[in-house]
């Protein structure tokens, strides 16, 4: 299942390039009250709806999908943690690939710096380098502390693609990576089972029509188990909090006015407009 949200919040499932509104499925969820808890309430309510979404999907009225202005597929992560230097790159000795995540670990980034490829990317700090990183983003479906890698795929809902947009400077990193608009994901949510192998899937950026970044998620250090392990050691994983995985080579500059297209073979590819 591919799952969007668009517009003014609006849900829907994706069907070849159209877009069937089951907006009416969150009349579903449970009522909630203050303390909310942790999380994204339709992630964690998505395995008791999923019977009613698909059965919407095949009675709703489809709209095209150019006529969709695409938020974040995920509304309320609690956390948004990436990885370092994950990939192998060509220059690497073949043999001796070198892996920071036990020495340096993950990082977080705000949650208010999530957008959609609608909203597009605006550079807050005029004058500063803002650089794009495309990025496989694992969301995570249910809560977990302590899983091991051998159970950490059963813990997650599916995958998005990324951009992990980041300001150049001496600010420690994570305040760095997130200005409001600096976690662009989209441009749908598409479910596990629909992805056979996310340590195969090829990555690509380009601006402007000019290609800068090229990988495979075959050539990451650490994998997408060992990173959930590693990540639920520390925190606790709710529904809707996301994994960024690292960027392959070719990280680079954007400007005001540059055209961004991202994507990631098996789920989809994004275009967004830097503001």
């Amino acid at each position: 299942m591919r799952l969007c949200r668009f517009d003014t919040d609006r849900v829907g499932v994706l069907r070849g390039d159209m877009v069937v509104d089951v907006t009416t499925v969150l009349d579903s969820i449970p009522a909630a009250r203050w303390p909310l808890d942790p999380g994204d309430l339709l992630i964690a309510n998505f395995d008791r709806l999923r019977g009613l979404i698909d059965s919407m999907a095949l009675s709703g009225v489809p709209r095209h999908l150019a006529d969709c202005a695409l938020k974040s597929p995920i509304a309320n992560p609690s956390k948004i943690l990436g990885a370092l230097k994950n990939y192998h790159e060509p220059a690497d000795d073949a043999d001796y690939p070198v892996s920071t995540l036990d020495r340096d670990g993950l990082f977080l980034k705000a949650s208010t710096s999530v957008a959609g490829p609608s909203d597009g990317i605006e550079l807050t700090l005029p004058g500063r380098q803002h650089d794009h990183e495309v990025e496989l983003a694992v969301v995570i479906g249910s809560w977990c502390r302590n899983v091991g890698r051998e159970r950490a795929m059963d813990h997650v809902i599916g995958y998005t693609v990324a951009l992990d947009m980041t300001v150049k400077g001496t600010e420690e990193r994570s305040l760095r990576k997130s200005p409001d608009g600096h976690t662009v994901l989209g441009p749908w949510l598409i479910t596990r089972d629909e992805i056979a192998d996310p340590g195969a899937l090829g990555l690509w950026l380009q601006v402007n029509r000019q290609p800068r970044q090229r990988g495979n998620t075959r050539n990451l250090l650490n994998d997408v188990p060992r990173l959930i392990e590693y990540a639920s050691s520390f925190f606790t994983l709710y529904p809707g909090d996301i994994i960024l995985t690292g960027t392959p080579p070719g990280v680079g500059p954007v400007v005001s006015g540059d055209i961004v297209d991202a994507g990631i073979g098996g789920i989809g590819s994004m275009r967004v407009e830097v503001r």
